[in-house]
């Protein structure tokens, strides 16, 4: 009822929302391809043309943790499992890609193994062997190295002691991965964990890297290949590169991804508008970032029935929040004293009203299986949401702080729509006295340097920020540990922005990797939501739903569930 409640008051309705019915002008088109292929097409050929505002935090495969670098990585990078090329909720399922079938559970769930298909070759020839995914893996252990991708099999893999091959490079060393043959990859855990396929699928750190290729930091510049593209000549930061065919790439063994331009290229460092303006031009095929168009395009889309018919606006799993640090704020009040400030109609408004998502309640989206929708503690006075200044001034008081206090936000300065939510923060919560200083940073080192690095975070005082996550896979552990658990706090890529660090939540954390029954692991997920929003580190914000835009030129094209976006492993381009 809350949710109706804001739409309903705030009139935001009149921003571009869709009841559901077409609504396009008789097209039929509009959010056709969030259940469906859309212009399907075994066509080759072609140039397919990607842009972002900023870059990509990383190119190599275990060092990404951006959902649209995951999903783009796929084009040059096979893994042992991936998400599965399926429009609707089925590409929130996984499928084999290296190996041939999902992991078989041993040893009480603590052993897991995986048996490679033979005869899947780099963009060399060579043949892609076991001992290339273990050292993959291993690569994952040197935070210096790999800075900001998961940190699952540092924390979950027996390997207590090893720092990565860039400080010790004798495999024989590494004791969470085994290779008894050159098609068996044998994963050793500490303890039972049952969603381990799904850990093992979301990310490319299985990508299978060959140590003599390994170039250790600047392996991002030129990854090399085991999927149906590679690299023309190094990637060049905040400028762009491109993808040609890898010729020793297999369809017979890649049923997850096609082969169809003969080229992709990608340009990095437009403004977000003229890649708006690309794409409504056809010039432009695809947005990288995959969150959706800006406010001038999308009033040209939404009143326009021509182009609303290349467009959807699909629930993108996405959970835009923003996320208060304990560290910077450690007094609860004053940390309360914000969240009731918050004017998060206004902050909902900066993403598009209801063409930009659905209020948010607890911090798992809706999409996660068994998640509960939570009980929202602080706007129990403010059915509408635009802040409840009285309790705000009553929680500064009990902190300390009668007259408020100031701290500084940061937001990533080339999305326009993070801008415009850290303004509606910075004038709700002056209301009460709590005085923002605003940062921008971009993309690009946003969740590495600025706000994912604690440290920095300390010197500059940073006290909140904006800040998206979606599902790694679609369980609360796949949402949720990252961002709540004390173990996953890491120097560099830091996920846990709240630096939340709670005895009881990293206690659920250890224990429910033990229990095999899916429906008792949901409820304690469940609780980890609950105690973090009484916590008050964290201000839920709108379930996000993307606007995007497909240009009538593009094939195969379908929103991707388990990346929230269209799918950029089986693109294709009209003659």
């Amino acid at each position: 009822m809350a949710a109706t409640a804001v739409v309903l008051s705030l009139g935001l309705s009149a921003c571009g929302g869709d009841s559901g019915d077409d609504g396009d002008g008789g097209t039929g088109q509009f959010n056709a391809a969030a259940t469906q292929v859309v212009n399907p097409s075994d066509r080759k050929g072609g140039v397919l043309k990607m842009a972002q505002p900023d870059d990509f935090e990383s190119l190599d495969p275990a060092n990404i943790y951006y959902a649209y670098g995951n999903n783009f990585l796929r084009l040059y990078s096979r893994t042992l499992i991936t998400y599965a090329s399926k429009p609707g909720q089925e590409g929130a399922t996984f499928s084999p890609d290296l190996a041939q079938s999902m992991g078989t559970p041993s040893d009480g769930g603590r052993t897991w193994t995986y048996k490679l298909k033979r005869g899947i070759k780099y963009e060399d020839g060579t043949e892609i062997k076991a001992k290339d995914i273990k050292y993959a893996v291993a690569r994952t252990f040197d935070r210096s190295v790999i800075r900001n991708g998961p940190s699952y099999f540092t924390q979950l893999l027996d390997a207590e002691g090893y720092e990565g091959p860039f400080k010790d490079k004798n495999l024989d060393n590494f004791k969470g991965v085994e290779t008894p043959d050159d098609y068996t990859v044998v994963f050793k855990l500490k303890d039972p964990f049952a969603e381990f396929d799904q850990l093992v699928g979301f990310s490319g750190q299985t990508a299978p890297v060959p140590q003599a290729k390994d170039t250790g930091v600047k392996y991002t510049e030129r990854p090399f290949s085991s999927g149906p593209y590679k690299w023309e000549g190094n990637y060049r930061p905040k400028q762009g590169g491109a993808l040609v065919r890898n010729t020793y790439w297999d369809q017979s063994t890649d049923p997850n991804r096609k082969q169809l331009p003969d080229r992709i290229e990608i340009q990095s460092g437009l403004k977000a508008e003229e890649i708006d303006n690309r794409l409504l031009a056809g010039t432009l095929h695809i947005d990288l970032p995959g969150s959706g168009v800006q406010t001038a395009a999308r009033q040209k889309i939404l009143t326009d029935p021509k182009l609303k018919g290349n467009a959807d606006n699909p629930l993108a799993g996405f959970h835009w929040f923003v996320p208060i640090n304990r560290k910077t704020i450690p007094n609860i009040e004053c940390r309360k004293a914000i969240v009731y400030a918050a004017d998060r109609a206004a902050m909902y408004r900066a993403y598009g009203g209801a063409v930009g998502g659905e209020p948010a309640t607890s911090i798992q989206p809706p999409n996660v299986i068994g998640r509960q929708k939570g009980t929202d503690y602080y706007t129990k006075a403010d059915p509408n949401y635009t802040g409840d200044v009285n309790q705000a001034k009553a929680a500064l008081a009990k902190c300390g702080q009668p007259n408020g206090f100031s701290t500084t936000m940061v937001y990533r300065s080339d999305r326009p729509k993070e801008k415009a939510v850290a303004e509606a923060l910075q004038q709700s919560l002056a209301k009460a006295g709590i005085k923002l200083t605003l940062k921008g940073f971009p993309s690009g080192t946003y969740t590495n340097e600025q706000f994912g690095a604690p440290a920095f975070v300390a010197r500059e005082k940073i006290g909140l920020g904006t800040y998206g996550w979606a599902p790694d896979w679609n369980t609360g552990y796949g949402y949720l540990q990252p961002i709540t658990d004390g173990k996953a706090i890491v120097p560099t890529g830091n996920a846990n922005m709240s630096e939340l660090d709670l005895p009881e939540i990293n206690k659920m954390w250890n224990d429910v990797v033990k229990l095999t029954d899916a429906n008792a692991r949901a409820q304690i997920y469940n609780q980890v939501d609950d105690i973090w929003r009484k916590d008050a580190s964290v201000i839920p914000n709108v379930y996000a739903k993307s606007l995007v835009y497909r240009p009538a030129n593009v094939t195969n094209v379908y929103f991707h569930a388990g990346f929230g976006m269209y799918d950029y492993a089986n693109l294709g381009v009209a003659g």
